[in-house]
């Protein structure tokens, strides 16, 4: 054997040494904390896409862009929030426009969907646990054994609603005068933008040329709605149609919700909008009504606006506040504390006012262990905001309601903003990418993740009422 054969075996060996290292740590920690597994695979993810932005590539420019600004890009693209401190169309190049779009693709996919996927690339399979965790993303939308079926069956699902959205766009844009090259681009540009519900626009002045245009608006807004149900639901309805008495209870509660929440927005908004000439005061009662409704879909984790967020009412922002909270639903692109979390509160608090020991709808009934991770997340979901809120109010000098609104859009992962993720110190950019992480990430697999250990109590203490109210 020559000495470069022997090198090249040694490097070999090194190689697959290596690889099984990397192989056995996925394994163990896939296996030991799924959740875990998830954090180190999504922040992996966000250092990746933050060094290819930084490159001087992937700037207009052709300098090295400041680390706090690629990092919150990164960070809002893989965690499909939208929120930007520079303009996507006007500093970043073809290459780095292409970085975020694949950072959104990439990110719409889900943290628990994503340590799936690692784990079944990286050791091909995956432990019961890990299995019983990817079932749990998609909210057990199949049998424990199809886990990988399914998750193929998510990938394909996202590329082919993505590419019918393109094909809706592409046409428009090259009707309104743009090649064939750059109507392509900024068709699959928004269809992939739409559909995670992350709000970035390749054009520098954004949607506003095309408030009235609804061969744009129309195919966007449809977009963010299907992101927003959740890949549970989709599946759901691609199996079994529209028939309402065919669907799961999670289904059922996400579609319902969804849609009392498009009503409240839209009337909301466009009566406290109705006359505001800042924003839609000026325009045709048919255009009113076609913003009102856009800014309603949007809301709830969409991220594209036709107006500007600043101009609007204080009662509008209130109410956008509530609505970006609420968010989308579960397993879904969109982020906020989910519409099925909300369903539940409310029920409970219909059957306590009614007297009933059990929370009923659609003739099942809601287990104790549900209400309980509702409140959980509601309540952590709150903690994080007040939280991140004085944290900004600190570092900035703002007022509260421009800083309570970038606060609840990042992270319920919305993209809908006042401008002040821009104005911000550094120190105020690494506060939003901390909540946009854990918006994403989700409060309940963030706990999960951060757990020392799992404990299984094997007593119970003697029960005790405290007086409540």
């Amino acid at each position: 054997m020559t000495v470069k054969q022997s090198s090249r075996l040694q490097e070999s060996n090194g190689l697959r040494s290596a690889f099984g290292n990397i192989r056995d740590f996925v394994d163990r920690v896939a296996n030991s904390s799924p959740a875990r597994l998830a954090l180190i695979v999504y922040a992996a993810v966000i250092l990746v896409f933050a060094g290819l932005l930084s490159l001087p590539l992937a700037a207009a420019d052709g300098q090295v862009t400041p680390l706090h600004d690629a990092v919150f890009t990164a960070v809002s693209a893989v965690c499909v929030t939208g929120l930007t401190v520079v303009s996507t169309a006007a500093h970043w190049t073809l290459f780095g426009q292409a970085v975020i779009l694949l950072g959104i693709f990439i990110g719409g996919l889900g943290t628990l969907t994503l340590a799936s996927m690692l784990a079944l690339m990286v050791s091909k399979r995956l432990g019961v646990r890990g299995k019983l965790i990817a079932q749990q993303a998609m909210s057990n939308a199949g049998r424990l054994g199809e886990v990988g079926t399914l998750l193929r069956i998510v990938i394909t699902t996202s590329v082919l609603i993505e590419v019918a959205l393109a094909l809706m766009l592409i046409p428009r844009f090259i009707i309104l005068g743009e090649s064939f090259a750059q109507a392509v681009w900024h068709g699959i540009f928004y269809s992939i933008s739409a559909f995670n519900n992350a709000g970035f626009t390749p054009h520098s002045d954004g949607l506003v040329p095309y408030e009235e245009d609804l061969w744009i608006l129309v195919p966007l807004m449809l977009g963010v709605f299907l992101g927003s149900l959740g890949f549970p639901v989709v599946m759901v309805l691609l199996e079994r149609g529209w028939r309402f008495s065919k669907w799961n209870l999670h289904t059922k509660l996400t579609i319902q919700v969804s849609l009392i929440l498009l009503v409240a927005g839209t009337v909301g908004w466009g009566a406290l909008e109705w006359t505001n000439t800042d924003t839609i005061g000026g325009l045709t009662d048919g255009d009113k009504l076609i913003h009102a409704v856009f800014a309603s879909v949007m809301m709830r984790s969409g991220g594209f606006n036709l107006v500007d967020q600043n101009a609007m009412e204080q009662t509008s922002m209130l109410l956008t506040d509530a609505l970006m909270f609420a968010g989308g639903g579960s397993a879904s692109t969109a982020g906020g504390i989910k519409v099925t979390t909300i369903a539940i509160v409310f029920l409970a608090i219909a059957a306590e006012a009614r007297g009933n020991r059990d929370v009923t709808v659609h003739g099942r009934t809601v287990p104790e262990g549900a209400m309980r991770v509702a409140i959980s997340v509601i309540v952590m979901g709150a903690t994080f905001v007040a939280l991140a809120a004085g944290a900004l109010l600190a570092l900035s000098g703002e007022s509260l309601d421009r800083v309570l609104f970038e606060v609840i859009s990042a992270f319920a992962t919305v993209g809908l903003s006042t401008n002040l993720s821009a104005e911000l110190p550094p120190e105020g950019k690494y506060v939003l990418c901390i909540l946009m992480f854990a918006g994403r990430v989700g409060t309940i697999t963030l706990a999960s993740a951060l757990a020392l250990r799992e404990r299984r109590q094997l007593y119970h203490f003697p029960e005790e009422r405290p007086i409540i109210g």
